[in-house]
């Protein structure tokens, strides 16, 4: 399949820019191990407590390998379909609440939780334990927002745009600013300045992740000189939509997420000479391949 055409054209090939960094980061990379080295050694029950990452390709991958899927937001309430065996926590990390009753029910576990992400939580835990009320910036029911905001229920003040930074109501002289580590550096940025502008005392910690703000610093880079740019990744991958949105946001370039070289559309690229292609943190690297390849073989792709 792949690009889809109506007709034959006679235009010439593309120019197609494949960005650099792209596609798996270090926190992917060590969670797909783990369980892979789990499902090698381990005879019994195995579960995946949510997505380990965001990407239906590497799921079904650990599927094929024994590891079910316990598909639910609520990673509390997932833990009731479990009756034994080893669950493994995702790279996105858990709340306390979550390894209290992983606990309480006798169940072992794997903690794949991304060294990023856990030192967002280790920072929550020493700003609480400090009497710091914090203001966590992130994407709104995303794992990781949810595993930050339970390690100190109360004290964690959630905001997703500067919008919500004027709905705040926060009284102390201790205040603390932190961050999903996957979220837009820019847009992330300017909720930090209107911050800033209500608690110019409060203290900040950008956790946005390096891998991340490379990927996104090098596609508005590609951007600039492509006319279009592709995005492979999953749309329950937070950091490839954010790939998306500041193409559009800081280029005012068109970009497109697709899974696979089956969803680019013959449409968009008429009358489009120069191309860039980017992945998400953990898309497959083939995948990300057989785009690249395709695209160059346009008009006449296989």
């Amino acid at each position: 399949m792949g690009v889809k055409q109506a007709e034959t054209h006679g235009s010439p090939s593309l120019e197609v820019i494949a960005v650099t960094p792209r596609g798996y980061c270090h926190g992917v990379v060590t969670a797909m191990n783990m369980a892979k080295q789990l499902a090698a050694r381990d005879s019994g029950p195995k579960y995946m407590l949510g997505y380990l990452v965001h990407n239906e390709h590497m799921t079904a991958e650990l599927e094929e390998l024994g590891v079910e899927l316990i598909d639910s937001d609520d990673r509390i309430a997932g833990l009731d379909e479990i009756g034994d065996g080893t669950v493994i926590l995702t790279a996105h990390g858990v709340s306390p609440a979550v390894r209290e009753k992983l606990s309480a029910k006798g169940l072992k576990s794997v903690d794949t939780t991304c060294s990023d992400v856990q030192v967002t939580h280790d920072l929550v835990i020493d700003l609480a334990e400090r009497g710091f009320e914090i203001i966590y910036i992130g994407k709104r029911g995303h794992p990781e927002t949810v595993g930050v905001l339970g390690e100190a229920p109360g004290k964690v003040h959630f905001v997703e745009n500067s919008s919500d930074v004027e709905q705040l109501e926060l009284d102390s002289d201790q205040i603390a600013v932190t961050t999903q580590t996957t979220i837009s550096v820019w847009d992330t940025a300017e909720t930090i300045r209107s911050i800033k502008r209500r608690y110019p005392h409060a203290e900040i910690h950008n956790d946005i992740c390096l891998a991340t703000q490379d990927r996104q610093e090098a596609v508005v880079e590609a951007a600039a000189e492509a006319e279009l740019v592709i995005v492979v990744g999953s749309t329950r991958s937070s950091n490839s939509k954010r790939l998306v949105e500041v193409v559009k946001e800081r280029v005012g370039k068109p970009a497109y997420l697709v899974d696979t070289v089956a969803d680019i559309r013959y449409e968009w690229l008429e009358g489009i000479n120069k191309v860039a292609v980017t992945s998400g943190a953990s898309t497959p690297s083939h995948l990300t391949r057989e785009v690249i390849k395709n695209l160059k073989q346009y008009p006449n792709p296989v």
